[in-house]
């Protein structure tokens, strides 16, 4: 084949969105199946404009609730998650949220919110990723059930120009489940040939393509230019693989299930490909093995992929205080990977967290447009502006949360506690209005919890009693504008911080009233500076002050000043 035409043969890769910010980390509803989601996608066409081509919120929960046997709450869910990979201005953002949380009581507004049919029907097909089949586990004689892999992937992954970098990123877990599922998801947007002589014969519209497109994208110049899947498809020179026909304006099935087969290759711009080629960012931090000259890994793919396609993987960060507000956080995608015994403050604008494995450390995050997912992580606190919180397989870790969502406790949690957000930093007020969230409303303390491992005599999560909440200052010079808390605090938050703060100034009036001399007083403060310092070593508190006192943190670092 002339080597110059190889270069023109277009590149297919997922977009990771879908499974990182839709596909909720749980076995799904049984009734999210092909063979329902078709009845579904029927049922929504005889509905005429409420249904088909865009599914108003009424006719969704009737079809959940009634026809599905999908709970109120869980059918809300679903069409939360699918609005959170949407991408609206700021302004609508902040009506559906207000919407979603139960600001419309008549239910006339929440009647007018809508969602592309085709494209919530695979959103919610692809809630099958992570349905773990028990059958084929006992089959196989594996020891615990894991989820199945492609065969075609496992044939790709022996070729070392494809194989998978990282066991530990799921984007081969992504790839595997949609080459299987290939077919069944292009079935689930098909439509029968009314012109063909065979009922079986099908084809795929351009709405249906289009719809395909939210979890395919590619380029055929190298990666210079990423388009739409569709766009890649209705290009002169893929005409003939891709089955398209400029006559009947659609594309034949089989042709077009071959031509992405075919093209399909793990993402340049994925987590994977961020680890492996992605730039070193040397962003600076203080304390234990930083010290030593061992940073944590921080790796960036800013240099070379497209604003939309920023990701940011920080590793192995232990011991250590990392402090950050730059350009190439602003709108990143960011993984926090195997860290412990850290603070990490990342405070500008993100579009989702994923926190990984991480241990005994505290993770202060500037406002997150979309998710934040907490997954087999121990003693964490997580201090957060977010459109969604979720965690799983973690335990003992304490989640202070501003979010229009309700928090999902998933599965394998253990002694997670819930309370309000307790900190600001002075540009916090801008960055959220540029992710389009609000401090009103904030669900932080009504979870949803999914999944069979909490129970009433035996309960996953906990509230956060007010007395024992403090507040959390973040210490770094910032400018800006916000001076308080968004929202303020929950009433009884707030008595309760007022009445310790009443004990202090009493405490402190009786020693100012207490007749010391100068001798009595120093050894007084003495005391209290040593019962001080115990404290701070009993609650781990010591090492950061340490960190931060040491300076070495420079002021560009949190200023927003730098590029990196």
């Amino acid at each position: 084949m002339d080597p110059m035409m190889d270069e023109k043969q277009p590149r297919l890769w997922l977009r990771t969105d879908p499974f990182t910010i839709g596909a909720l980390q749980v076995a799904p509803h049984p009734k999210l199946s092909l063979h329902y989601l078709k009845k579904v996608g029927t049922y929504a066409k005889s509905k005429g404009k409420v249904g088909f081509p865009r599914l108003t919120y009424s006719v969704w929960r009737h079809i959940a609730c009634n026809k599905l046997n999908i709970s109120d709450d869980e059918a809300q869910l679903y069409y939360d998650g699918f609005e959170l990979l949407s991408p609206s201005p700021s302004d609508e953002r902040k009506k559906r949220q207000v919407l979603s949380s139960g600001g419309d009581a008549d239910g006339s507004q929440s009647r007018l919110l809508s969602v592309d049919t085709l494209q919530f029907l695979l959103y919610l097909f692809i809630q099958q990723v992570h349905k773990i089949s028990l059958r084929s586990s006992l089959v196989a004689g594996q020891e615990w059930p894991l989820r199945p892999r492609s065969p075609e992937l496992d044939g790709r992954a022996a070729s070392p120009s494809s194989a998978s970098p990282s066991k530990g990123l799921d984007e081969s877990t992504y790839m595997a489940f949609m080459l299987s599922h290939l077919t069944d998801v292009l079935t689930l947007l098909a439509e029968s040939d009314a012109f063909s002589s065979s009922a079986t014969d099908l084809y795929l519209s351009k709405e249906a393509v289009t719809a395909l497109s939210l979890f395919i994208e590619g380029a055929v110049d190298k990666d210079r230019n990423v388009q739409s899947l569709i766009n890649i498809a209705r290009l002169q020179q893929a005409h003939a693989r891709s089955g398209f026909s400029k006559i009947t304006q659609a594309f034949s099935f089989r042709l077009f299930e071959d031509w992405i087969r075919a093209n399909l290759v793990p993402s340049p711009f994925g987590m994977a490909a961020c680890v492996m080629s992605g730039q070193r960012l040397n962003w600076p931090t203080t304390g234990g093995d930083a010290d030593t000259g061992k940073r944590g890994k921080v790796a960036s793919n800013a240099s070379r992929a497209p604003k939309s396609h920023k990701l940011i993987f920080i590793s192995q960060v232990c011991k250590q205080t990392l402090a950050k507000s730059s350009n190439t956080l602003t709108s990143s995608r960011i993984r926090v990977h195997r860290c412990h015994s850290s603070y990490i403050y990342l405070l500008s604008p993100m579009k989702s967290v994923n926190i990984d494995k991480c241990r005994h450390s505290t993770i202060v995050l500037g406002p997150v447009e979309t998710t934040v997912h907490m997954h087999s992580c121990e003693h964490v606190t997580l201090i957060c502006v977010a459109g969604r919180v979720s965690v799983s397989s973690s335990s003992f870790c304490t989640l202070h949360l501003l979010t229009p969502l309700r928090p999902l406790i998933l599965g394998g949690n253990d002694t997670i506690v819930l309370a309000p957000y307790h900190t600001h930093y002075p540009q916090l007020g801008d960055h959220m209005t540029s992710v389009g969230l609000t401090a009103i409303p904030n669900q932080w303390d009504k979870p949803f919890i999914v999944g069979p491992d909490h129970q009433v005599d035996q309960p996953v999560f906990s509230l956060l009693p007010p007395h024992g909440f403090n507040m959390f200052a973040v210490p770094f010079e910032m400018e800006g504008t916000t001076k308080e808390i968004p929202g303020g605090l929950p009433h009884e938050y707030a008595d309760a911080l007022s009445a310790k703060q009443s004990e202090i100034r009493k405490f402190w009036g009786m020693a100012r009233d207490s007749g010391l001399d100068k001798d009595q007083r120093r050894q007084f403060q003495e005391l209290v500076e040593n019962k001080f310092q115990i404290w701070l070593n009993e609650n781990g508190l010591a090492r950061q002050l340490v960190d931060l006192a040491s300076g070495s943190l420079p002021k560009s670092s949190v200023s927003g000043s730098d590029s990196q």
